[in-house]
């Protein structure tokens, strides 16, 4: 297969997940989200001798580096109509919540919160995008060993997290009546 065609599998069998890994990780409309997608297809494209067999964990990698990017220049903006104080989204007005702001507030979502944003990648790449731990080591860009050690640490850690909710809970909901 060429490097063309293998570039046109990946992307027919790949865009809607590394769309839905986009739009899950950025609060922003969903044109952003787009040309986040649109510039991991367009590296993919530039890089397409590069792709491995088994491309989505490299694109997702791809995907989080446009992320990082793409991140930090909406910070500069918002910093800017900030400053500014004329623009409607300066006000809040016109923005578009992530996609994890329409969940419940379950403990589970609140745990992971409270995690680091690393230990929160980790997981949700396992979690969300089903990775195995091989496919995880490609997404981080480092060894099986060091990509098992970071989820084996990422879950202990919410694991406490979760452990502490509960115990918070439990404190405040039942009890022998005293404040």
């Amino acid at each position: 297969m060429s490097t063309d065609d293998a570039f046109a599998e990946a992307y027919r069998a790949h865009y809607w997940a590394v769309s839905r890994f986009v739009a899950r990780r950025l609060d922003a409309p969903a044109h952003e989200v787009e040309e986040v997608v649109a510039d991991v297809f367009s590296i993919a494209w530039r890089r397409r001798a590069e792709l491995p067999d088994a491309p989505l964990p490299w694109l997702y990698g791809v995907a989080r580096n446009c992320l990082a990017n793409t991140v930090r220049g909406l910070g500069r903006y918002r910093r800017l109509l900030h400053r500014l104080g004329n623009h409607e989204a300066a006000h809040g007005r016109g923005t578009v919540q992530s996609p994890d702001a329409e969940r419940p507030g379950s403990w589970v979502h609140e745990a992971l919160d409270r995690l680091p944003v690393g230990d929160q990648e980790v997981l949700r790449l396992t979690a969300w995008e089903e990775l195995t731990v091989e496919e995880l080591a490609v997404v981080l860009g480092c060894g099986r060993s060091a990509a098992a050690m970071r989820l084996h640490r990422a879950r202990r850690r919410l694991r406490a997290e979760i452990d502490r909710t509960r115990t918070t809970v439990s404190v405040r909901g039942g009890g022998d009546g005293h404040a």
